[in-house]
């Protein structure tokens, strides 16, 4: 993987992590239409996530720390456990499960199967229509203060469905808020405050078992003969994704106050359908490096 593809790639994760859009999709495909018959793979995709997971912890780094501080505090008897805080600390902690169980027992099928672009092609627009179902039929009316254990496990399971690449981690969760009645602004915090634990665990999972390879004279040999991204590569594309990441992340939380997610739910439909045109007309092969 060259330099430029490597910065095109951290452009496109951050640009595409914070919208309900699927990320792991447009990698997917960014990559294959830059280097036909080569998959940037799921590792590669999982670690830089890092760096647009590092925007989300300065964004929202006072609710962060405020969070943990008190979560901590309550574990030593200094404040209650039905302090909003705390109990946010626990539901991030009880949502975050079930894509960290089944994100290890489905590892290889996340890695090479489910990688299939007719699969990804399938999800965009599948949950792109749910979607902009979720948002015009929805209540809209519960805040976070109304997140009960029942709501973060299934905001939890909706973001497992992110592990599929096309779902979208971000609007797999903000499609299950909306249909649990919680308001655009409501589903979307508590998604990127979900998001933290999985994409870090993630990332640095997949980190310790590429890195010490890529680090060895033959691992680094194998990975440039393969056209696999290179160590550096993988920190530029990170560091890119980081910066626009931010931005789009404060973007996003604006426009949400006052639209509705139909120009997100269009571009989903209209990105799967045109990603099925290329997948049937040969210019893209759907297995390619799964």
């Amino acid at each position: 993987m060259s330099f430029i593809e490597a910065i095109v790639l951290g452009l496109v994760q951050g640009l595409t992590e914070f919208l309900p859009i699927s990320s792991s999709a447009h990698v997917r495909v960014a990559g294959e239409l830059m280097a036909p018959g080569q998959d940037p793979g799921a590792a590669f995709t999982a670690i830089i996530q890092l760096g647009t997971e590092a925007a989300v912890l300065i964004y929202f780094w006072k609710d962060i720390t405020r969070i943990i501080g008190k979560w901590f505090k309550a574990l030593a008897g200094k404040v209650p456990h039905s302090d909003p805080d705390v109990r946010m600390g626990w539901l991030v902690i009880i949502g975050s499960i079930p894509i960290g169980v089944l994100g290890l027992l489905f590892e290889s099928q996340i890695d090479h199967s489910l990688r299939n672009l007719y699969i990804t092609a399938t999800m965009l627009i599948l949950f792109g229509i749910l979607l902009g179902f979720a948002d015009r039929i929805a209540p809209q009316r519960k805040e976070l203060t109304n997140l009960t254990v029942r709501d973060g496990i299934l905001f939890g399971l909706a973001q497992a469905l992110a592990l599929i690449p096309g779902v979208s981690r971000s609007g797999g969760t903000i499609t299950a808020g909306l249909l649990m009645g919680y308001t655009r602004q409501a589903a979307a915090r508590y998604a990127f405050l979900l998001a933290i634990p999985a994409v870090f665990a993630s990332g640095l999972y997949k980190a310790a078992k590429e890195v010490p390879v890529l680090l060895t004279t033959d691992g680094h040999a194998a990975a440039a003969a393969a056209g696999e991204p290179s160590l550096l590569a993988m920190a530029l594309s990170t560091a890119v994704a980081f910066a626009v990441g931010y931005a789009v992340i404060v973007w996003f939380m604006k426009i949400i106050e006052n639209r509705s997610y139909l120009m997100f739910v269009a571009y989903r439909v209209v990105a799967g359908v045109i990603l099925l045109a290329l997948l049937w007309s040969g210019v893209i092969d759907p297995l390619a490096g799964a």
